[in-house]
Order: structure tokens, then C-alpha cells, then sequence
């Protein structure tokens, strides 16, 4: 049985080829992901370990950013003193580290990385730990003088004695480079300026005394635990955070972690989306292997094999494939992850590919995924195998299955698609967001599995419909075209469930993201009432400088603030939520739309007052004169009074949970320090928005990161975030497409086997190579387009049901994107038509006589 297994195998290695192929992509997306991931995490361990101080004292900070606000901690410089005079302690140092600054050259280009990396002024205070050492040129002296990192000085070709501009939170000054620094291990993407202490404190603080951080040298012989311990008995427990160097590493890691994760995560859903979709691939292949087999295996089973032998050697196939599939995709997932290690050095991160690090969770996974996905797959044809009967060896009979009653298809479909809809059903008429998605999600799942197996029952009226108009147009070839996709409903089905997988991610993801857009154009049109809004290109927040111009310039009649803010607010019932609030100037009805249940604008803005949604607060027992306690950023604690209730749609987005704000007054008197999020501009009596338009951009001129927008400029950056999931998604679907199509190529490629003799007849009585290549095409599109329709429509259903639980959020618009759906249907013809080609063509050369004579 075993010779008989490896010549088979052997036998098939061409078609087997195309289903190992998408057990090599999901395996190697799998490894690659591991690896990069692995080797980015030991690098900057590597990095944060060798570079850390024995003991780092930070100011405390227990509420995080979900929006930039621009705020910077600080604590004492002093402290350097106080803390040198502890027992155990060698040397402590002041450190400045900013990263809300922005850095232009004398073109007012920025000098600093464009793919969201910061640029980060830092005291010039170096140590036998420090990550760069002074290459060229000498150290900064007095306020006019800068280092800069050898990279960013490459990229955008800064030399020695070339003038720059700081732009930071007290204020911009000119600088001019004094020298160059080189990274002694890996630069992690950003850009350093180096200033010496003083500048740094006053110019990028704005606080003579201030530092960001303390890092402290332990003594000869004394741990860094123990060094903890001593600094944190001389100074208390609740003032300062305090790290030792593991410590301070892991901290700087998970900061890290979250950009790790997103390329991470990203891969392993390439990997899933391949894994998924090659189950369908693998499946079919075995299947129709299964079925040509037929007479062979029933002569096995004539000469004495059993079942158990028969379903093991089928199982041994697959084991063979898988282990075949792993080997290669971890090879090729190795190749991948050097790639992605050679994109990030183009992005700025420069790793080596030397450090690379294949850690022994990646071979493992990588075997556990291919050889396991393969065998899974392998499984129920395996069954099928065994059940051939000795008797299959005298029938005349290759394709197995193909008028078995379709009863229990329908039976297990009916329940888990009935299972679906209600979820789905549920998930739409839910007033909780979280139980709406838990319902979605169940939804989506179970009506997916239902798709899958209830397909072959929908093969036979879904492609008389869509296959209705081949007859007349191509006559007889066209009729035969469309019952051949007919013959065999399980593999029409089976063949198409790999595009039904993609396309209804993607119908479903384009109806969520028209919506999305839609939603936010609606609720900007509605609210938005300035002529134009001053923002960073990248959210961040700017410095009160650029406030003051903008004030000055000529045509500006109002400007009203906004600025963001970490609190943390106890409510009535008990609840303590972490969120972000906004501060605006008074002015703020003159520039915004708002719609209150209960109050206005000048109660929600007075000094000690703030406004909450309407919705957060009935959930939560507040009302109007509610008192909340409010914690802000530094520790610092406030009791607001509610003064208003709004009602708006979009009231909490990303980390501004319960849509709450106060006055710009308010903001002040507790959390100072911050900078401006946006400004809300108006153009003064009688100045055009035109005219006002360049005058402000004039005036921006020597802020490079500055943007001006109106109401078309400000829907298209929202367009352009909501893009970015889109194109995550159409990646995702390109690659099912792939494998998809590799689907369709090995099931027409097995058809084209199977029918050898038939194929051999009609060239017999006149069918031309022409004609036969048009049959096979037109039966590879009609198959896929059955695919698309059956996917969309999938998709549509879900895309509601995703726009239902946005609606939850404040995004009410439904939008279905009809231009994206009739682009996809012709896009799977024309995948039908690619992935009949090579067939089509091995069809069309076969020997007639050889073909009749085939059995």
C-alpha cells in the first residue's frame, strides 16, 4: 500500500502542484510574519536593553493618549541633584526627549520622516549607553547649534553648516548643524536633533528647570533592583515612576508593540484568508482525484485492502502534500520576511537580514499549519475513498457522486443558514453596540458555512440564469459550456466556494467603508460651519505659534481652538471611563453645528462645566447639574459640572468615548501645556474664501506640517483614512483571487482528464480546437461569475449588518458602492476566462484517436 501511495502520489505531482501551492502562501505568510515580528522585537530588545539606564525615573503617567494632545510630561532637573545623593548611586542625569516638534530645512521641507516615525529633540548628554556617537563635527554649544543622525541627514541631504528651523511647542528658532551623529546599533525609523541641555529645556520645554526623565547610574556592586529600591525609599512611591533597565526595555517594547502587531496581524490574516480558501482548493482536488480513481481503488479493495488501508493511503497523500507545501512555504516565508526587513530600511527602520531570528514557534507553526490544514482537507474525501466498494473495479464508472442526492447538503445547510440569518437578524435590530457585533460575527460565520455547504444546491438554478444567454449566442458549444458546469453540482459548488470567500469579504468591507464615508460627509456637512480648518497633516498637535499667525493674518475675522485630552471620569453609577475629551474657545456655535438635548454652548463651555452626550449619560445616570469627577493628565483632579446634553450622531469615536468637551478655559486651568489640535477659521467681512485661502497658506508657509482645508478638502482626508482599510481589504482579496483562480485551473485541468474520451468523440464529429477552447472557457467563466454572485450576495447581506452596528456609533448613512459590485462580477469573468486558459489549451491539443481510445 505504501508503494502503491508514493506512486500515486508521484503519478499526480502536476496537479497536486496547484493545491500546494496554497499551502505554501498561508504557511509562508505565517513564517514570514513570525520571523520579521521576531527579529524587530529582538533587535530593539537588543537596542532598549544596551541603551537603558540602570534606573529610569519618569514623571507618572496613568492615563494614556488615544489622541494626540501635544502635552509632554516633565518633572524637576533638580531631581538629578537630589537623587545623585542617594547611597548606591554613581552618576543621575537630566533628560530631554520630545517628539512633538517638527524640524524643517531651509526650503521649509520637513527633514524628518514621512511615514509616521516622529522626529525627536534630545539633550546632547552622551554616555557609554548612548544609541549614536559623535561622527562628525562637534557638540552642540549654545542655543544656535545642532547634531543630527547621519540617516536623516542622507535621506534629506543636510550637511555641516546648513540652517534649519525648529518648530516646537514654545515657539520655532534657527539652528544651525554643527555635526553629525551615527547609530551604534539600529535606528528605530525616527529622526534625532540634538541640542545641549539648556536650549533643550527652555526651547523644546519651555521650562529652564524641566526634564522629560532622570536616568540613573547604579554604583559598583549594586543591582538595579536594589537601586530601585533605595531611589524609591528617598523620593516615595506615588511621586515618580521608576524602571529599572528590564524594566524601562519592556516598557520602550510594548510602545513598540503596537506598530509590531499591526504588520503582525495583517500578515496572519493573508495567512488565514489562504488557509481558508486552500481548504476548498485542496478539498476538490482530492475529490475529483478520488472519483477518477474510482476503478483503481476498487481494485484495491478487490485484492484484499480494506478501508482502513485505502483511507490511509489517501491520508498519506496528503501528509505528503502538506509536508512538501510547509517545507517550501517556510523557505519561501524566510524570503519574505527578508523582504519586509528590506522595505522597512526604505521606510527608515534599517535592520539587518544577519540578525534575522527563526525562532523554534516558526518551523513548528509552519508545519502545524500546512501539514494540518492539508490533512483536515484530505479527510472527507479520505472517507469517500474508503467507502469504495471491490465492485467499483468491473463498473464502468470514473466520476463518483455525481447523482448522489443532495438531502443532506440541503438539511445541514437549511439549519446553520437559519442559525445565521437570525444571528444577523438579531444583530440588526440590537441597541448595544458590543451584543450587535457578537451577533454579527456569530452571523457572519454561520452564514458562511451555510453558503459552503448549501452551494452545490444552488449550482443548477443560479447557472440556468446566469448561463441562459450562452445558447444563443454561441449555440451549441455555448449549451454544452453550461452543462457541464451543470453535470456535477458538488464540484461547480466546491470550485466556486474559494471566490465566494473573497468577494464576500469584499462586498461586505466596500458596503462598510461607502457607508463610513457617506456617514462622515453627512455628520460634516451637518456640523462643520467654518470656511476653513488649519490641522496637522498627521492629526498631530501644533504649537500656540501657529495659532497667533493664523490670528494675524489678513482676512481672518474668527479663529476658535480645539484641543484634545486624556481624562478619566468617575460617574454616578460607579463607572471610572478612560477616555478623550475636547476643549473649545467660546466661540465655538460660530464655526460648528451642534445639537443639544438639554443646554447650549455657553453652558457647556463655562469655567468648571462640560457637555456629554445624551445617550452615554442615560446610560450611566447623568443629567444636567450632575457633578463628575474629572481626572486630567499630571494628576491633577477637577469636580465639572454637566451643563449640556447633545444629541449628536458621531458623538464617540476612536478614544472619545461619551462625546464629552468643556471650555478652553476649563482645559487651562487643569491640564496646561497642551497644543492645538485644529483651529476653526472664518473669513472676516467682506474677504472671499479664495482670497482668504492663500493668504492663510502664505502665512503657513514656514509650518510645513500645517494643512489648510475646507469642507471638500476635510471629506477627502476621511475618504483617504477609510481607504486605507479598502486597500487592506482588495489586498486580501487579491489573494484569494490567486488561489482561486489556481482552484479553478485545477478543477477544469481534472475536468479536461475526466473527459478525455468524450472531449476525443466530439472532435470526432466536428468540433474544432477553437470551438473546444471556447466550451471550457465559457464553462470557467460561468463558474466563476456564480462564485461572484453567490459572494456579493453574501457580502451585501453582511455589509448591512456591518452598517447596522456603525449606526450604533453615530454612522447612519447606508451606502451600497454599485460601481465596485459590477466591477467585480466582470473582473471573476475575466478571471474565468485566465484560469481556463491553460486547459483550454491542453484540450484543444490532445490526439483525437488517442482520446476515444482513453479509458
Amino acid at each position: 500500500m505504501l508503494k502503491a501511495t508514493l506512486r500515486s502520489f508521484l503519478a499526480h505531482k502536476g496537479r497536486l502542484l496547484l493545491s500546494a501551492l496554497a499551502v505554501i502562501l498561508s504557511v509562508a505568510f505565517v513564517a514570514g510574519s513570525l520571523i520579521f515580528s521576531d527579529t524587530v522585537s529582538r533587535t530593539f530588545d537588543r537596542l532598549f536593553a544596551s541603551t537603558a539606564a540602570d534606573v529610569t525615573i519618569s514623571p507618572r503617567e496613568d492615563l494614556d493618549e488615544a489622541v494626540p494632545s501635544g502635552y509632554t510630561a516633565t518633572l524637576p532637573a533638580s531631581l538629578a541633584e537630589r537623587v545623585a545623593r542617594v547611597d548606591g548611586v554613581a552618576a543621575a542625569r537630566a533628560e530631554v526627549d520630545v517628539e512633538t516638534l517638527t524640524v524643517a530645512d531651509e526650503d521649509n521641507e520637513p527633514v524628518g520622516p514621512t511615514t509616521g516615525a516622529p522626529t525627536v529633540g534630545v539633550n546632547w548628554n552622551p554616555t557609554e549607553r548612548s544609541s549614536v556617537e559623535l561622527t562628525s563635527g562637534h557638540a552642540p554649544e549654545g542655543a544656535g547649534q545642532v547634531l543630527i543622525d547621519s540617516e536623516t541627514a542622507d535621506r534629506r541631504d543636510v550637511a555641516i553648516g546648513d540652517t534649519l528651523n525648529v518648530i516646537a511647542g514654545p515657539g520655532s528658532f534657527k539652528v544651525e548643524v554643527v555635526g553629525i551623529v551615527t547609530f551604534k546599533t539600529t535606528n528605530p525609523g525616527a529622526a534625532l536633533v540634538f541640542f545641549d541641555t539648556p536650549t533643550a529645556q527652555s526651547r523644546l520645554l519651555g521650562d529652564p528647570d524641566g526634564a522629560t526623565s532622570i536616568s540613573v547610574d547604579a554604583a559598583e556592586g549594586v543591582s538595579d533592583a536594589e537601586l530601585k529600591r533605595r531611589v524609591t525609599a528617598a523620593l516615595g512611591s506615588d511621586t515618580y515612576e521608576l524602571r529599572t533597565a528590564d524594566e524601562q526595555a519592556e516598557s520602550d517594547l510594548d510602545e513598540l508593540g503596537g506598530f509590531l502587531d499591526v504588520i503582525k496581524y495583517v500578515m496572519l490574516g493573508f495567512a488565514g484568508i489562504a488557509t481558508l480558501v486552500g481548504v476548498f482548493l485542496i478539498v476538490n482536488t482530492f475529490s475529483m482525484l478520488i472519483a477518477q480513481r474510482t476503478r483503481e481503488l476498487g481494485l484495491l479493495r478487490a485484492l484484499g485492502a480494506d478501508r482502513r488501508q485505502v483511507r490511509r493511503s489517501v491520508l498519506t497523500e496528503a501528509l505528503l502534500l502538506g509536508l512538501v507545501g510547509s517545507t517550501l512555504g517556510l523557505a519561501t516565508g524566510v524570503g519574505l520576511a527578508v523582504g519586509l526587513i528590506k522595505l522597512m530600511g526604505l521606510l527608515g527602520m534599517n535592520i539587518r537580514s544577519a540578525d534575522m531570528v527563526i525562532g523554534w514557534a516558526t518551523p513548528v507553526s509552519a508545519y502545524v499549519v500546512g501539514v494540518g490544514v492539508t490533512f483536515v482537507a484530505a479527510y472527507l474525501p479520505a472517507r469517500r475513498a474508503a467507502g469504495v466498494s471491490p465492485m467499483a473495479a468491473l463498473a464502468d464508472a470514473e466520476i463518483a457522486g455525481i447523482g448522489r442526492p443532495l438531502r443532506t447538503r440541503a438539511v445541514a445547510g437549511s439549519v446553520v443558514g437559519a442559525a445565521g440569518a437570525a444571528a444577523l437578524v438579531g444583530c440588526a435590530v440590537s441597541d448595544d453596540t458590543a451584543t450587535s457585533a457578537t451577533l454579527l460575527g456569530l452571523g457572519v460565520v454561520l452564514t458562511l458555512i451555510a453558503t459552503v455547504i448549501a452551494g452545490p444546491l444552488l449550482v443548477r438554478p443560479v447557472i440556468r440564469v446566469l448561463g441562459a444567454a450562452f445558447p444563443a449566442l454561441f449555440g451549441s458549444v455555448g449549451r454544452m459550456s453550461q452543462r457541464n458546469a451543470l453535470r456535477n453540482p458538488r464540484r461547480t459548488g466546491a470550485t466556486a466556494a474559494a471566490l465566494v470567500v473573497g468577494l464576500a469579504l469584499v462586498g461586505g468591507m466596500s458596503v462598510a467603508s461607502a457607508s463610513m464615508t457617506e456617514s462622515f460627509d453627512k455628520q460634516i456637512d451637518d456640523t462643520l460651519g467654518a470656511d476653513f480648518v488649519v490641522q496637522n497633516t498627521n492629526f498631530l498637535a501644533f504649537p500656540e505659534e501657529v495659532t497667533e499667525r493664523v490670528r494675524d493674518t489678513e482676512g481672518v475675522g474668527l479663529v476658535v481652538r480645539s484641543r484634545f485630552t486624556p481624562i478619566a471620569a468617575t460617574l454616578p453609577d460607579g463607572d471610572r471611563v478612560e477616555t478623550t475629551a475636547a476643549a473649545y474657545d467660546p466661540q465655538l456655535d460660530d464655526v460648528a453645528n451642534i445639537t443639544y438635548a438639554q443646554g447650549g454652548s455657553a453652558d457647556a463651555l463655562a469655567e468648571g462645566q462640560m457637555a456629554m452626550d445624551r445617550e452615554f449619560a442615560e446610560d450611566h445616570g447623568v443629567r444636567v447639574g450632575s457633578t463628575i469627577p474629572v481626572e486630567f493628565q499630571g494628576g491633577r483632579k477637577a469636580e465639572l459640572t454637566v451643563g449640556a446634553l447633545t444629541d449628536q450622531e458621531g458623538a464617540d469615536g476612536f478614544g472619545t468615548q461619551g462625546g464629552m468637551y468643556f471650555g478652553m478655559v476649563t482645559l487651562e486651568q487643569y491640564a496646561p501645556g497642551g497644543q492645538e489640535s485644529a483651529l476653526y477659521v472664518n473669513a472676516a467681512s467682506g474677504t472671499g474664501a479664495d482670497e482668504l485661502r492663500a493668504s492663510l497658506e502664505r502665512t503657513l508657509d514656514p509650518y510645513p506640517q500645517v494643512q489648510v482645508r475646507d469642507l471638500a478638502d476635510y471629506k477627502e482626508l476621511v475618504r483617504n483614512q477609510i481607504a486605507v482599510l479598502l486597500y487592506l481589504v482588495y489586498a486580501l482579496l487579491g489573494l484569494a483571487i490567486i488561489i482561486a483562480v489556481l482552484g479553478v485551473v485545477n478543477t477544469l485541468a481534472l475536468s479536461v482528464v475526466e473527459r478525455t474520451r468524450e472531449i476525443g468523440l466530439l472532435r470526432a464529429i466536428g468540433l474544432s480546437r477553437v470551438q473546444l477552447r471556447r466550451m471550457i472557457r465559457l464553462e470557467s467563466v460561468v463558474i466563476a461569475v456564480f462564485g461572484a454572485v453567490l459572494g456579493l450576495g453574501l457580502g451585501l447581506v453582511w455589509g448591512v449588518c456591518i452598517q447596522r452596528v456603525l449606526a450604533l456609533q453615530g454612522m447612519t448613512e447606508l451606502a451600497i458602492p454599485w460601481g465596485t459590485i459590477v466591477a467585480v462580477v466582470v473582473g471573476s469573468a475575466v478571471v474565468g476566462i485566465v484560469a481556463a486558459l491553460l486547459p483550454a489549451l491542453r484540450a484543444s491539443r490532445m490526439n483525437v484517436l488517442a482520446a476515444i481510445a482513453h479509458e
